[in-house]
């Protein structure tokens, strides 16, 4: 009878336990952190934290990158998984407050918010990512459904705004506000456009016409802003159930059918080039810098002046196909990979919930509500009326309620709609140099 010799009797007893251990491990891997293994994530996680804690975090790009998609990956993931949160733009949401949360508890270290800022801030990385969008969704679009879009977006828009403005007023008067203060600083706030391009401009007008500290109507105008644009997120989230339910009243991030109703034909996908994205990133870095040269002479703000030459570059065909296509295959890398990590970093930065707090009452909270869903409502309708998508409608139309480009890039991601960048970068800087133009000149008349 043969016997094992102790050493075979070892290894035999091993086997079990490494191929546990080689099961785990096969668990372990196949378990996701959006597209990144979950230990993979642990240790690149750890890695940016403590160097966080050690303040070696580069308080540049790099750090900033590091800290957003650490972030994103994770929130953008968590949001996708949330039961109920998940169906309203779980994503987006997630991505906005939780940062912002984290910042007004001091939980987010200097060297971290250094780092964001740098990126955010003085190296301008949402201007660029707008930049990249923009000029890749057009450059890319059917040359037609471009043109019916922005002919027809604007009837909407001016009825939405109308009766949201009217909406706002009533319910603040219902709830006890005084009509002009619920007008100026509510409803206003809400649709001037953003934080930059809409209250800052608006305080200092405030300020010259009223006296005070601009600074003094900044913290007033804020609040408005903030939850006006968070109950247009939740919309847009509500709105692509909408469309996921009812498949012929959405468009999919198209704005117009087609003359006959039918939905326009899908082109077909092409081949990734990467020499051309980077031709692709060259042309949306100039479609900028045209924009920013154009203000200067002009007044005009530079996006809007980059989405009027981008748009009369595609109607006029003068720019080659090759070039389109890697100007496209770059919106959608961008509008695929940093979509999280930059709303992270518009959380950390952007939504001052401290502000928000001091502030914010039940029936504040409704009148802001009643302003946006007005809005998006009547885009719905009018749009629909028009032969355009009404869910895609209603949602171009409730970027007007957002914080500028921040708010434009929650509300479309909240959506899935990248794709309706060009219409919704109109809709808030066409819609909020409008805005900010009537208030500053009916407050001096009123005043």
């Amino acid at each position: 009878m043969n016997t094992k010799t102790n050493l075979e009797a070892v290894t035999e007893n091993e086997l079990p336990i490494q191929n546990n251990i080689k099961s785990l491990w096969e668990k372990l891997m196949k378990a996701k952190v959006g597209v990144l293994p979950l230990p993979l994530y642990i240790v690149l996680a750890a890695i940016i934290l403590t160097a966080s804690i050690y303040n070696t975090l580069p308080a540049d790009m790099i750090g900033g990158f590091a800290v957003i998609m650490i972030l994103g990956i994770l929130l953008g993931d968590l949001g996708q998984r949330i039961p109920i949160l998940k169906e309203i733009g779980g994503p987006a949401i997630l991505a906005l407050l939780v940062p912002s949360i984290l910042v007004f508890l001091n939980v987010i270290n200097t060297s971290s918010m250094e780092a964001v800022t740098t990126l955010m801030k003085t190296s301008n990385f949402l201007y660029f990512y707008i930049s990249c969008l923009v000029v890749g969704s057009i450059l890319g679009m059917n040359r037609k459904v471009l043109i019916q879009g922005f002919t027809r977006m604007f009837v909407p828009l001016i009825v939405g705004t109308v009766l949201a403005v009217v909406a706002g007023m009533l319910v603040g008067l219902l709830f006890g506000y005084d009509l002009q203060h619920t007008f100026f600083y509510i409803v206003v706030p809400i649709i001037g456009g953003g934080i930059g391009e809409g209250i800052l401009p608006l305080s200092i007008a405030y300020s010259s016409i009223l006296g005070g500290s601009a600074e003094s109507f900044v913290s007033q105008m804020i609040p408005a802003a903030v939850i006006g644009n968070i109950f247009a997120v939740v919309s847009a989230g509500l709105m692509m159930r909408l469309g996921e339910k009812k498949k012929h009243l959405s468009g999919n991030g198209k704005l117009v059918k087609s003359e006959d109703g039918n939905e326009v034909p899908e082109e077909k996908e092409k081949v990734i080039d990467f020499s051309l994205m980077g031709a692709g990133l060259l042309i949306a870095c100039t479609f900028f810098i045209v924009g920013t040269l154009g203000q200067k002479f002009i007044g005009v703000p530079g996006p809007v002046i980059m989405i009027l030459f981008a748009t009369l570059i595609k109607c006029l065909k003068v720019m080659p196909h090759k070039m389109e296509d890697g100007a496209h295959n770059l919106y959608k890398f961008i509008s695929t990979s940093l979509t999280w990590p930059l709303m992270v970093g518009l959380g950390m930065l952007y939504i001052p919930l401290e502000d928000v707090v001091k502030i914010v009452t039940p029936a504040y909270v409704i009148v802001c509500a009643s302003v946006v869903f007005i809005m998006m409502l009547s885009g719905y309708f009018v749009g629909k009326l028009m032969k355009m998508y009404p869910v895609d409608a209603a949602i171009v139309t409730g970027c007007h309620s957002g914080l500028g480009g921040t708010g434009d890039v929650a509300i479309l991601s909240a959506s899935k709609r990248m794709a309706l960048m060009p219409f919704a970068q109109v809709a808030t800087r066409i819609g909020g140099v409008s805005t900010v133009i009537l208030a500053s000149l009916l407050l001096k008349l009123l005043s």
